[in-house]
């Protein structure tokens, strides 16, 4: 599985992403447990079903995967089901009318920090099928693995923030929204310094209101470029 932690330019893919509205990319959640499937309606549409039409499975999903993939992306299932690593590829499947299309996928899995368990795996799928016709597949995997890096990190700045002040992901992004536009910093790079000066912090210390209250009352460290202009 292709893991570029590179940070390449992803942009029109962390915008949809990161974006409100419907956009053509497809959300999902799996429960580890229980092995159930929650698709958005972008995702039944991606296979070719109208909405809620079937039944999410694991087994139907891998019915849909092109021939050729299906057993690379089954191992990359299984290996984050297991491990709860961030995760990226592109694959071809057969949608339920006999047309091919290219999905990128990201992902990671959650987990339960008292047994060390994955409890969940939630992630997007996005239609490259269109990109496909004009740029290479090693291209759109490039931009589909480094928008996986940037969307880990802000998901890890999101779980503290709803952890610690009691938020829901909406609420926890729009906290991260919100003080990216005081700092003047993409969300990203707000993610990033939030989760280095966390872990410099605390040498494995619980994570206090006080530590986040800090980090958002203190002021961006000057750019370089700031300080010798």
């Amino acid at each position: 599985m292709a893991r570029d932690e590179k940070d390449q330019d992803g942009g029109d893919l962390d915008a949809a992403l990161l974006s409100g509205g419907r956009q053509p990319v497809a959300r999902y959640t799996l429960d580890v447990p229980s092995g159930r499937w929650w698709w958005s309606d972008e995702l039944y549409e991606m296979h070719g079903f109208a909405p809620h039409e079937v039944v999410p499975t694991t087994q139907l999903m891998l019915a849909h995967k092109h021939p050729d993939d299906v057993t690379r992306v089954a191992g990359i299932l299984a290996d984050v089901t297991r491990t709860g690593d961030p995760f990226s590829c592109t694959h071809r499947i057969i949608d339920a009318a006999g047309r091919t299309r290219v999905l990128g996928v990201v992902g990671q899995g959650d987990v339960d920090a008292a047994t060390g368990e994955i409890t969940q795996v939630t992630g997007y799928f996005m239609d490259l099928t269109g990109s496909q016709e004009a740029f290479a597949q090693a291209q759109a995997t490039e931009a589909v693995s480094a928008s996986a890096a940037r969307r880990a990190t802000i998901e890890q700045a999101k779980g503290a923030l709803m952890v610690v002040y009691g938020l829901d992901d909406a609420e926890a992004f729009e906290v991260l929204r919100h003080h990216s536009s005081v700092t003047n910093e993409p969300v990203r790079e707000l993610a990033e310094r939030l989760l280095a000066s966390l872990a410099g912090a605390h040498d494995g210390a619980s994570l206090t209101r006080d530590d986040l209250d800090h980090f958002f009352e203190t002021p961006r460290p000057p750019t370089w470029a700031s300080q010798v202009g």
